[in-house]
């Protein structure tokens, strides 16, 4: 049997425990590798390391906002808190000393940050320091700390200093970002942004991504397009991984036993690291989703993996009010693990399938105990068989935990119900899966139509995806009633100045992720038929979930259809560089010319550009944007048509739930595994970007940026 190869997030939860242990190295190295098939999905935790009186050793935890993100995303208090971590806090709040505690610090090599380390240790706030940063400390700023720590004479405070290389963000699996913000689009895309910015942007970029490599343990072959942001990252990154390997003696790659796995294996044994420009494909950004991730995403604003709902005070009582609740979707939680990448009707059924068992679980376990109900069996009930008594007990945590699971999906499920018949997010989903054959008498009729959503949002997302995805001419009298429609609908059209320039330069260069053909419908109504016909089955389940009997009346009327199975532009690319042979030739001729870099190899480099080099607008067309940056390292015949079975694909300027999905669903697809291809190799698919950033947040913000400043 093949073991189970590790995931990035699996990866990152390792190296955060090892620091959360004082960086000693769990005892049990072989228990790394867990089992795929467990439900929390993270490694199996290890005992903490000891004080001389086989104590856990108490200690607290500081971090930036940084470092707050990268944990928070992984690990929770309870985490925390197994291993050792009583109390953690922000390094720029206010502290109290708590000098017989060790601290830890997570935090980015700044100015600010080691100055008020320095303080800390100057206060005597804690007993001695484990000093982790994110990245590595460049060497003025080493050299600046140290003679700070060498004035104020508190070198005997510092038990550690470690670069660890987690200055990135993981939420899923195989998802990354580099926690960059969300204006990093219109950095690289502005004629106001300056160069010294673009400059630190692109350097955090290849710090992050350096990071990622470390992480995964392997040393990948690059390919971006040439010109842009991308060459310029790859260029640096391809140039950071060279010197780290000329560099250092024992290297990063060559620890734990990886330099006869990785250092010595052949290249279609590495990854093949994508790095793509994001106006490659928009479309993803704004498009209206149908699976269970993208939709949470979309329209209850997930961040570092946690929502926040509204829910009914008391059900029975409406009139008492609703109250706000926060959900943490972990890796912990079984169902979500199953159903993130799923179409919404099937997690739907699937809370239906949940909620059946985990009532003939508690039947089965009360009848052998002879209790009437779970709450019986921990009362002193004289009726209780006590042969079965100690095993129902046993089980209790489980089932409690299970059923506040499935509560906590229900009430997202009622609460995307909601969004998607307030918004009517299932027709403009269906209008989608068409956009191409959409006439533009249709799109003004849409656009016109007052019943069509109350999100004004959602018809300029729509119109958007349009515009970029049409063949049809589209008029300057057009363009001006189309932007009238959305006006009178009430969207904010601000950002089309901006996405009219986009269509001009980029129009004949995309491989649009709109079909060719119209979505086809299934005859036999699989694709397309009401929510109508689970809703009997699931009225009675939720409301018992305390999701009471509106649920019925939120679920009629919604469509239930599964997605037509189509590739978008991101993941055409990435097949046609991951398995050439099976990619289709227009895709393959969109990275024909894509660039090489081994870092291992003395022939395979591109040439390094210059700082801020050729802000060439006549090179790229778009105002502001990054032009060619020289001519690079073009692949061989050969390395055009070589495979690989892993990819980590990063996208410059704003990734999507959407692109992370779709990637995974072919991934799936195609590999050889239990359902896929026969004969195929088993692929895995890491996807990244600088920031993962739901459609509102980039149309409003960043495009609507560039178009007021092309306006």
């Amino acid at each position: 049997m093949v073991p189970h190869s590790q995931s990035l997030r699996d990866r990152q939860v390792a190296s955060l425990e090892k620091i959360l242990n004082l960086n000693h190295a769990s005892p049990e190295p072989s228990t790394i590798h867990h089992d795929p098939s467990a439900a929390n999905g993270l490694i199996p935790k290890a005992t903490p390391i000891l004080n001389s009186d086989g104590d856990p050793i108490w200690k607290v935890l500081v971090f930036d906002n940084l470092g707050r993100d990268v944990i928070s995303s992984v690990l929770r208090v309870n985490d925390l808190r197994g291993w050792g971590v009583t109390i953690h806090l922000n390094l720029n709040s206010a502290r109290h000393p708590i000098p017989d505690v060790p601290v830890l610090y997570l935090v980015e090599p700044t100015a600010s940050n080691l100055t008020l380390i320095n303080q800390d240790l100057a206060k005597s706030l804690y007993s001695e320091a484990y000093i982790n940063f994110l990245s590595s400390i460049p060497r003025p700023l080493m050299e600046d700390f140290a003679a700070q720590i060498a004035e104020a004479g508190t070198a005997e405070s510092i038990s550690q200093v470690y670069d660890q290389y987690l200055n990135f963000i993981v939420a899923e699996p195989d998802l990354f970002s580099l926690g960059l913000g969300k204006e990093t689009y219109w950095a690289l895309n502005s004629a106001n942004a300056k160069d010294d910015e673009i400059d630190a942007l692109v350097d955090r970029t290849v710090s992050g991504l350096f990071s990622v490599v470390v992480t995964m343990g392997v040393i990948p072959i690059i390919r971006c397009p040439r010109g842009g942001a991308a060459e310029m990252i790859a260029a640096k990154l391809d140039r950071k991984l060279r010197d780290h390997i000329l560099n250092s003696k024992d290297n990063l790659f060559s620890s734990q036993g990886q330099r006869s796995a990785q250092m010595q294996g052949t290249p279609t044994s590495r990854p093949v690291l994508v790095i793509v420009d994001r106006n490659v494909d928009l479309i993803p950004m704004l498009s209206h989703s149908w699976t269970y991730q993208s939709l949470v995403h979309d329209v209850l604003k997930m961040h570092l993996n946690r929502i926040t709902i509204e829910t009914p005070i008391d059900e029975e009582n409406p009139s008492k009010g609703r109250t706000k609740k926060a959900y943490d979707l972990t890796s912990k939680d079984f169902f979500w693990s199953r159903n993130a990448g799923v179409p919404f009707p099937q997690v739907a059924e699937d809370i239906d399938t949940e909620l059946t068992k985990y009532k003939d679980d508690a039947n089965e376990i009360t009848q052998k105990a002879g209790a009437s109900s779970l709450e019986d069996l921990q009362t002193d009930n004289p009726n209780t068989s006590a042969q079965h008594l100690k095993a129902a007990i046993t089980l209790l945590p489980e089932l409690r935990e299970r059923k506040a699971t499935l509560d906590m999906h229900m009430n997202i499920a009622t609460a995307l119900l909601k969004g998607i018949k307030d918004r009517q997010l299932d027709n403009f989903f269906q209008i989608e899966e068409g956009i191409t054959k959409q006439t533009k008498a249709q799109m003004f009729e849409l656009l016109n139509d007052s019943s069509k959503g109350t999100e004004p949002l959602d018809k300029l997302r729509i119109f958007i995806i349009w515009f970029l995805s049409t063949e049809q001419e589209v008029s300057r009298a057009d363009m001006e009633r189309f932007e009238e429609s959305l006006t009178k609908a009430g969207a904010d059209t601000t950002a089309l100045a901006y996405v009219k320039k986009v269509r001009e330069v980029i129009r004949m260069t995309m491989m649009t992720s709109a079909p060719s053909q119209p979505a086809p419908q299934s005859t036999g109504g699989e694709l397309f038929r009401g929510f109508s016909s689970i809703s009997n089955r699931l009225t009675d389940r939720f409301a018992s979930g305390a999701l009471g009997a509106n649920f019925e009346n939120l679920i009629s009327g919604v469509k239930n259809f599964l997605p037509v199975n189509k590739d978008i532009t991101i993941t055409k690319i990435v097949e046609s560089l991951m398995d050439p042979a099976s990619a289709s030739s227009s895709a393959i001729s969109k990275t024909e010319d894509y660039l090489y870099f081994d870092p291992r190899s003395a022939n395979a480099r591109g040439t390094m550009p210059a700082p801020s080099q050729a802000r060439n607008q006549q090179a790229s067309g778009i105002p502001g944007a990054l032009g060619s940056l020289g001519p690079g390292t073009g692949a061989s015949f050969g390395q055009r048509r070589q495979g690989f079975s892993e990819a980590i694909v990063f996208t410059v300027g704003g990734g999507s739930m959407d692109e992370y999905g779709n990637l995974q669903d072919w991934a799936k697809r195609t590999s050889n595994t239990s359902g896929g291809n026969v004969g195929a190799p088993r692929r895995r698919v890491v996807y990244g970007s600088t920031e993962i950033v739901n459609a509102e947040d980039f149309l409003l913000g960043e495009l609507a940026r560039l178009g007021r400043e092309g306006g």
